[in-house]
């Protein structure tokens, strides 16, 4: 079959004709409670989060018009990736995802740095979560005189609760949360569509081409400041991987999947790509912040009373899904991690309602160290952590696409064979990506600033890995042994 399969095609894909002899510990003791309505709208959830609703108003004030473009590239390399691990995914279903395939394809050494790049990525994006949250409250004037990282912490305590239950109320929990932010994202879209038709004014100013062109076209301040955004758009699409997780703890995932993965292209298309596009027509990119949502700074200038606290509460709602993801999906990781010697033993326990409670601690204890960071320096903790969370995202993304590119090699050899749903144009689609993400990280130290700092702490991040590997390698040799005497 082409790898150039129709959505009917991949929809109808029959389990591959030989499955992975690999098995993961880490797979065992799971429910399998999350249904097809869980898994598509956690690819939702994935696919719109902070990076959109808090991020996008500071890129717009940044880079103008032209953010758009960068979301609509991103977003190309964000559906490779996903594509990617999906074909894995159908080839051999596992909680511990990428981790579990880097462990089959690279051996122990590449799980070990893939799991803790991913938890890089989300330790710190769950600061940047709360971060958000504590934000998005300080907007309404009961929460105004509350200090930042008191909020930042009743955030992280009401989710870390909600997390800890089951996997049943993590999926309902972001069933709904997905379903808040699509629809206020489809509400936005038509009532900014409707502005923009009837050329409504939107604070003294007409909506329409004329808002672009009157402040200086798509690129008003150059391509440059294009390019730097292009690290904090990546962070936008941090969570599209988050589906090829929750695989592991759903039934017939080779029949579930490919439907989720392949509507992220339109909904990238459609909501990112789409609503800066929208926000750009109705008001001058001079008009948003980095402190402020985007769509809430619409709201409050059209003067709809009570539309801008709506607005609001909604994209609060996107960062506790998103902190809620984090939980769910590095508790996942570190136990299958741990169940390979290479984390912590205590993340790898379960609690009654088959939860990795573990794992989920762990990263909450990082959370802590976010609130901290809200503490002493309120106004830059979004912008540090951001960074950070860059380099673990483009680390997972780079580990995701190497695992298929020696899925792929190991297909041509005749040892596996590729499932019908497959990422096109193998292996250009994996080089390029990689050669993609290779750019963003030489834009994040070109940019200089925290950017630069972030890629100069490079080599500690390597060298913590290297020692790290060599404090737990010998737990990892005895278990292996122990596997295969098994």
């Amino acid at each position: 079959m082409s790898d150039r399969t129709t959505a009917a095609d991949t929809l109808a894909a029959a389990p591959p004709a030989t499955s992975s002899p690999h098995r993961d510990a880490g797979d065992a003791g799971y429910s399998k409670d999350l249904k097809s309505r869980h898994i598509n709208m956690i690819a939702i959830g994935g696919a719109i989060g902070t990076g959109l609703f808090l991020g996008a108003g500071g890129r717009l004030a940044g880079a103008g018009p032209s953010l758009a473009i960068a979301y609509a590239v991103c977003g190309v390399f964000a559906f490779f990736v996903v594509r990617a691990l999906g074909e894995l995914v159908l080839y051999r279903p596992s909680s511990g995802a990428f981790v579990s395939y880097a462990r089959e394809f690279m051996g122990e050494k590449g799980a070990f740095a893939a799991g803790w790049l991913y938890f890089l990525n989300w330790s710190t994006t769950a600061v940047a979560d709360i971060t958000a949250a504590a934000t998005y409250a300080h907007f309404w004037a009961m929460f105004s005189d509350i200090p930042q990282w008191i909020l930042a912490l009743i955030a992280l305590a009401v989710v870390l609760t909600a997390n800890l239950i089951s996997v049943k109320y993590f999926g309902e929990m972001e069933f709904w949360f997905a379903i808040i932010k699509v629809s206020a994202l489809v509400a936005f879209m038509l009532i900014g569509i409707f502005l923009v038709v009837t050329q409504h004014p939107v604070d003294g100013h007409t909506p329409g081409i004329s808002t672009i062109s009157d402040s200086g076209g798509i690129f008003p301040t150059g391509m440059i400041p294009l390019l730097m955004v292009i690290q904090g758009v990546v962070f936008a699409y941090a969570s599209v991987e988050l589906c090829g997780v929750a695989a592991g703890e759903t039934q017939n995932p080779e029949k579930i999947m490919p439907k989720a993965i392949n509507s992220i292209m339109w909904r990238v298309g459609l909501f990112y790509v789409g609503s800066v596009v929208l926000l750009a027509l109705l008001l001058p990119y001079t008009s948003y912040s980095a402190d402020q949502s985007p769509f809430v700074t619409v709201m409050d200038k059209l003067g709809i009373p009570g539309a801008a606290g709506v607005m609001n509460l909604v994209v609060l709602t996107a960062a506790l899904s998103s902190l809620n993801s984090g939980l769910y999906s590095t508790g996942r990781i570190l136990r299958s991690m741990a169940l390979a010697g290479s984390a912590p033993k205590f993340t790898g326990r379960m609690n009654k309602g088959q939860v990795p409670y573990g794992g989920i601690l762990l990263t909450a204890g990082f959370g802590v160290l976010g609130v901290v960071l809200n503490y002493v320096m309120p106004g830059q903790a979004f912008e540090i952590v951001l960074n950070f969370a860059s380099i673990g995202i483009l680390g997972t993304w780079g580990m995701i696409m190497l695992c298929s590119l020696l899925f792929w090699h190991r297909s041509q050899d005749g040892r596996v064979t590729r499932p019908s749903y497959r990422l096109p144009w193998a292996p250009y689609t994996q080089i390029v990506t990689l050669a993609f993400l290779a750019g963003v990280v030489f834009l994040m130290w070109w940019g200089g600033g925290v950017g630069r700092t972030t890629v100069l702490c490079l080599p500690l991040i390597a060298a913590a890995l290297v020692g790290g590997w060599f404090v737990v390698r010998g737990r990892v040799n005895d278990l292996a042994r122990a596997r295969q005497d098994a």
